[in-house]
């Protein structure tokens, strides 16, 4: 088996002043998107410049790292940034590493990673930015169960001031991130529509969600057929679920890992996708795992990256709160399945609203964390994320609709 190396941050101050000085006139041009910052109640941004903290935002997209620099901007500070291993390629990799990236493998115990995080946590100045989901949600206003390494990486490093006889005050900033186009959105959704029609060969009937379900319907009953699966009557949770069931446990028996139907899916698919990287770089190892070789390893690798596509997503998503994000949320998963587009561009410009909660600071929990660690951080990461979801739940109340389809 091929080792993979470890990409650590290699801040460069200067390069990342200057980019912190273009990037507001930059991602409006490049990415369509502007920053536009609340808070809570009695939070100001001035603390954080003046605190250690860890930053922790939902992942809707993939732009989301660039709006978490473009709010270090307005911090007049650098972040340190935990990013997914599979970014640290070529030019982006480069440029990753020098604005305060490094690398994790999900999927296994990045032990290099763990131990660059509680060194950067231990420092007197940290901002170090973690999106707890684990990965994108592709959904704007919802936020999926977070993993709790981050709570417990915070805590373990208070843990370790405190027996070298100094602990400070240190605060986890719960950020909730939601787009919101700006202008008008119609002609967005029925471009994308138009284009999905045609690629499945589908009449255009009804109204903008009629035919978005008949979208759905035509992808979910393609996906059934290719795994194998009779379509039923049930509802499309049911079939939903049963899907990717069947998607998971046919990997994890090909690659013969142990079921883990109790895991979440993410971290499922983590741990295939983790081994399909690393013994498939050995063509012996490959060869003993999978009979048919390279195209079995693309089979499975594209079945994990649909279960990635839609993890979160639920039938009634859409009708529940039809807004034009969350039409397009739905829109842009179905076009990374049918057109095979990893990260399609921005469809119209954007605002990425930005709200700020209540800082949580650690050190009065880390007594009760040294009586019960588990506890603890279970009862902290929950208190984060509900903390994010009520944040999304006002920025979508606050924005719902005051513009034009």
């Amino acid at each position: 088996m091929t080792s993979r190396p470890f990409y650590p941050p290699k801040l460069n101050p200067r390069l990342v002043k200057l980019l912190q000085t273009v990037a507001p006139k930059l991602v409006r041009w490049f990415y369509k998107l502007e920053l536009v910052i609340s808070t809570e109640p009695k939070v100001q941004l001035s603390m954080l410049r003046q605190n250690p903290c860890l930053l922790l935002c939902n992942h809707p997209t993939f732009d989301d790292p660039v709006v978490m620099f473009l709010f270090s901007s307005v911090v007049q500070q650098p972040f340190y940034y935990l990013a997914a291993y599979e970014r640290f390629q070529g030019l982006e990799g480069w440029l990753l590493q020098r604005i305060g990236a490094y690398s994790i493998r999900r999927g296994q115990a990045d032990r290099d990673s763990v131990v660059q995080t509680l060194k950067l946590l231990m420092q007197p100045d940290c901002k170090l930015v973690i999106f707890p989901e684990g990965g994108c949600s592709f959904q704007n206003d919802t936020v999926m169960p977070f993993r709790p390494g981050a709570v417990q990486m915070a805590l373990q490093a208070l843990s370790k001031q405190a027996k070298q006889g100094t602990v400070r005050d240190f605060y986890i900033v719960p950020i909730s991130l939601k787009y919101r186009y700006i202008g008008h959105v119609a002609p967005l959704i029925e471009q994308s529509l138009n284009r999905l029609e045609q690629a499945l060969d589908l009449p255009k009937t009804g109204d903008s969600y009629s035919r978005l379900r008949s979208i759905a319907a035509a992808v979910l009953q393609r996906f059934e057929q290719e795994y194998g699966l009779e379509p039923s009557e049930t509802d499309w949770n049911q079939r939903i679920t049963a899907l990717k069931s069947q998607i998971l446990q046919r990997c994890e028996q090909r690659l013969r890992l142990t079921p883990a139907p109790n895991e979440p899916n993410r971290e499922r698919v983590y741990r295939i996708q983790h081994i399909l990287e690393t013994r498939y770089s050995s063509d012996d190892s490959a060869n003993s795992l999978l009979s048919d070789g390279g195209d079995e390893w693309e089979v499975m690798r594209k079945a994990i990256t649909r279960m990635l596509n839609f993890d979160a997503i639920y039938d009634g998503y859409v009708a529940e709160r039809p807004t034009p994000e969350r039409f397009l949320d739905t829109l842009t998963r179905l076009e990374r399945e049918v057109f095979n587009i990893d990260q399609p561009a921005a469809k119209g410009h954007r605002q990425a609203l930005l709200r700020v909660g209540q800082p949580l600071n650690l050190r009065p929990y880390l007594a009760e964390y040294g009586r019960n660690r588990t506890g603890t951080v279970t009862t902290l990461t929950q208190q984060l994320q509900q903390t994010m979801q009520r944040n999304l739940d006002i920025l979508s109340e606050a924005t719902s609709r005051d513009i034009s389809w």
